[in-house]
């Protein structure tokens, strides 16, 4: 098993029915080498108490506290700065993972030589029942495919601080996670792999992003305007090639696990 260290890092806001299944899938791992960096984003429920329990009861595990709210990106940045694993991860506080997601990502990684890695993913509701959805990660990733679209749940994403660094997210309002695994990519120099494992569990709430499709029009905009920097007009063009692998290609990697 590999000694390398991870850290986990998670944001948290008003997710009190949550956290704790999310934390105890993070305790649960059967790689123990891991950090797990929690950041509370000023919440008003129960979610700073039930994450400071967990604190006084593993060490690996450390809360912080912002005093107002910052956002979610705000709260990954800060942690990554406090991290000091050799790989990082993202778990937001409502999604979980399975127990061995750690060992077989960092071991596929190390047997691949890889920056980054991703993982087939299944969808839940609010409850926790099975929504019959499966996302399968596709077996190469590229940055100029991940540039049509983010092809990279951020609850499976892993990436090495020693290939690519400790990656802050740019300041946009939406869609920064799939800038980081953009930028991850890129400095990398190598595609990313994915594992057709379903290593991860994603909780879908009906004001998710994943919710509102048509919704995300100006943000997925931004990404191109605000993060690669390109014109107004690049940026129209580059979103209408976003619409088409949206609705035809990817579409072919999301099953149905049930009728």
């Amino acid at each position: 098993m590999s000694d390398k260290r991870v850290s986990v890092i998670m944001p948290a806001y008003n997710n009190a029915p949550f956290i704790g299944a999310a934390i105890e899938s993070v305790l649960a791992q059967t790689h123990p080498h891991w950090e797990l960096l929690i950041v509370d984003d000023a919440s008003s429920d129960e979610t700073l108490a039930r994450a400071e329990q967990f604190q006084a009861q593993d060490q690996r595990i450390k809360v912080f506290v912002m005093a107002e709210n910052q956002g979610a990106s705000f709260c990954r940045n800060y942690a990554t700065k406090k991290s000091t694993g050799d790989f990082i991860a993202f778990l937001d506080a409502d999604d979980l993972w399975a127990p061995e997601k750690l060992e077989r990502q960092l071991a596929f990684m190390q047997a691949h030589d890889l920056g980054v890695s991703y993982t087939s993913y299944n969808q839940v509701d609010l409850e926790g029942k099975d929504r019959g959805i499966v996302v399968q990660a596709l077996t190469q990733l590229s940055a100029d495919k991940q540039k049509t679209n983010n092809f990279i749940g951020n609850l499976t994403g892993m990436y090495a601080v020693e290939k690519v660094g400790r990656l802050m997210a740019p300041e946009m309002r939406k869609r920064q996670d799939w800038a980081l695994w953009h930028k991850a990519i890129t400095l990398s120099a190598v595609p990313a792999k994915g594992m057709a494992e379903i290593l991860a569990t994603y909780r879908v709430s009906p004001g998710s992003m994943s919710s509102r499709k048509w919704g995300l029009v100006q943000h997925n905009f931004a990404f191109y305007r605000q993060y690669l920097e390109y014109s107004w007009v690049k940026s129209a063009l580059w979103l209408m090639v976003f619409f088409v692998v949206y609705f035809i290609e990817r579409p072919r990697y999301i099953k149905k696990t049930k009728g």
